[in-house]
């Protein structure tokens, strides 16, 4: 996840994301920079959102854990460049892969993991955040501009995922890996 400048107060915020492979990662981190500089990235594709936890850290971990080993593995395509209006977050949208992040989400978001979100899930991958409001369409133009020339894949296979926990506000630690080990429907 993010790395951002020291000073943040310190946070416990839990998170559990699908990191995202090279060549695919280096562009996304590289463009990350560019539209913010000073943040040190780490691409991914959320499944939960950050969040507190309703109990004990092992209690979550297990809870992770075994509902993950139950989904296949799948692929995830990203989309398009796009701006949340109410955040202005500029993302990539999710083309293929949608539905599979939903049933994680919605499987996950409970018991110890439960968390009422400040906004519905929608699978994405954050490009750029907190933008002054004059920054937003140039930096969403540049974005628009630099993913069009991305000659690579775009496609992202989830095998594994990995609960990480905020550091301090912009800064996450990888506490553990869980593979997904379901067979494919169908």
């Amino acid at each position: 996840m993010a790395v951002c400048p020291n000073g943040a107060e310190r946070m416990n915020l839990f998170a559990l994301v699908v990191y995202i492979p090279d060549p695919l990662a280096r562009f996304l981190d590289d463009l990350r920079k560019d539209l913010v500089p000073g943040c040190l990235p780490r691409a991914h594709v959320t499944i939960l959102p950050p969040r507190p936890l309703a109990a004990d850290v092992d209690g979550a971990l297990h809870l992770a854990r075994t509902t993950v080993a139950g989904f296949a593995p799948f692929d995830i395509l990203a989309g398009e460049v796009k701006i949340f209006p109410s955040t202005d977050v500029i993302y990539l949208n999710i083309k293929e892969g949608e539905r599979e992040l939903r049933e994680m989400y919605r499987a996950l978001n409970q018991g110890a993991l439960a968390f009422h979100e400040p906004f519905p899930y929608q699978p994405h991958i954050t490009l750029a955040q907190d933008l002054a409001q004059d920054q937003v369409q140039p930096l969403y133009d540049l974005a628009c501009k630099r993913w069009a020339g991305f000659s690579h894949s775009r496609r992202i296979h989830a095998e594994r995922t990995c609960f990480v926990q905020s550091q301090d506000a912009c800064t996450w630690a990888d506490l553990a890996e869980f593979r997904l080990a379901g067979l494919p429907v169908g």
